[in-house]
């Protein structure tokens, strides 16, 4: 190898080190973070808004039923003998006209407030082959515990519109099951695959101001600040009436509702 050739190949490997350096520069400053980046955390829940406890309200009342009370069906528990429940289905409950099983809660007037989610679970259990309760409230986030008590396996299935769908057996004298939902939404049906008659309805909201009427058709819900509110009375086949409301410091006010035969 003469002397001008030997000059021209180191060049070039002068060339093609100095280009593997700047490259691989160029690529190490494009996968790392610039040192003075934060490290990424996911966002700490809201602070619950506080509520002076001296000036909280409440607001009670009954769900009544105008008109011939409609007669309860019959259910066939026939296919699984495993099944001893009352066989009467609880679309509409209607006692000496109370209405039960009617989702009262705080539709509209607390703003941006914010509540923490209660740490105790609510339950919801399968005995006679019908859910217990038949309507409940719980808020966003809380746990819920359900549990089997029947010799017979269920298959839990809610088919909600806002929240995840989710679809799972629970043979007899297994572990509770342990659910919460993400999202504000009302009457939440669910079903048991296994007994197409099982059925009930879970209400999810953002405040713990709710309520479920009992047999005598009453509710009452406590600890509300002062305020304007819209009351939301929710029947699964006699649909939704509102009420407004104003709440002063320490009030406490009657707000009764009516629904009529369809």
């Amino acid at each position: 190898m003469n002397k001008k050739t030997s000059v021209a190949m180191f060049g070039l490997l002068c060339l093609l080190g100095l280009w593997l350096l700047v490259g691989c520069s160029k690529k190490e400053e494009t996968n790392e973070a610039p040192a003075s980046a934060p490290a990424s955390t996911a966002a700490p829940a809201p602070a619950a808004t506080p509520i002076d406890p001296s000036t909280v309200a409440s607001v009670s009342g009954t769900v009544k039923f105008d008109g011939a009370a409609p007669k309860a069906s019959k259910i066939d528990m026939s296919q699984d003998a495993a099944c001893k429940g009352t066989n009467t289905a609880e679309t509409v409950v209607v006692d000496g006209g109370d209405v039960a099983n009617v989702f009262v809660y705080v539709k509209d007037g607390l703003g941006d407030r914010t509540f923490a989610v209660p740490t105790q679970a609510v339950t919801i259990d399968q005995q006679g082959c019908k859910y217990h309760p038949h309507v409940l409230g719980v808020m966003t986030g809380q746990n819920i515990e359900i549990k089997n008590d029947d010799q017979t396996t269920h298959n839990i299935h809610p088919t909600p519109q806002a929240n995840r769908e989710w679809n799972e057996s629970q043979p007899p004298a297994a572990a509770p099951l342990e659910k919460s939902f993400a999202r504000e939404e009302i009457m939440l049906p669910v079903k048991c695959n296994q007994h197409p008659w099982m059925r009930m309805y879970i209400n999810v909201v953002k405040s713990p101001f709710y309520a479920v009427t009992g047999p005598d058709g009453k509710y009452e819900i406590k600890g509300l600040p002062p305020g304007d509110y819209t009351i939301a009375f929710v029947q699964e086949k006699l649909g939704e009436q509102d009420q407004k409301v104003t709440l002063a410091a320490k009030d406490s006010k009657t707000v009764d509702q009516t629904f009529k035969a369809q």
